[in-house]
């Protein structure tokens, strides 16, 4: 399975973003907001996949939250899959916990599905299927 991206909570795009861009000498991409999830996203190319910047857009969301108990830091790691059902049916199949059993609309139009970070290691864990068309 591909990695696809680092997920890294923020309080502010604007404070973080040029500090990464001025140490791996990379761009960002625009400003997305993804209501579902309550936050605004930057992703910054690196590596084989990305680094995605999330701001919480209220504070009961769920990154708002996440920096209210940790702070500032790495969220989640994310992985593409071609097929996001069979690949949530497969976990599951497994013994894994899901928080999502059905996949919804993410950022870049992906569509998106977290595991439990309780199966994964304490990490919360994101599959991106990428494209418009749905699952």
């Amino acid at each position: 399975m591909p990695f696809d991206h680092l997920g890294i909570a923020v309080r502010s795009l604007k404070e973080a973003i040029p500090r990464w861009e001025s140490a791996l000498g990379q761009k960002a991409g625009s400003i997305e907001e993804v209501p579902g999830q309550g936050v605004r996203v930057r992703f910054l190319p690196a590596g084989p996949g990305s680094l995605e910047f999330l701001e919480p857009t209220r504070p009961d969301s769920p990154v708002g939250r996440f920096l209210e108990r940790r702070g500032e830091g790495l969220h989640h790691v994310a992985f593409s899959v071609t097929d996001l059902r069979a690949q949530l049916q497969a976990l599951e199949g497994r013994g894994i916990r899901l928080i999502d059993r059905e996949p919804r609309r993410g950022a870049r139009g992906h569509w998106v599905a977290f595991g439990h970070p309780e199966s994964f290691g304490g990490v919360l864990t994101e599959f991106v299927q990428p494209g418009e068309d749905p699952p």
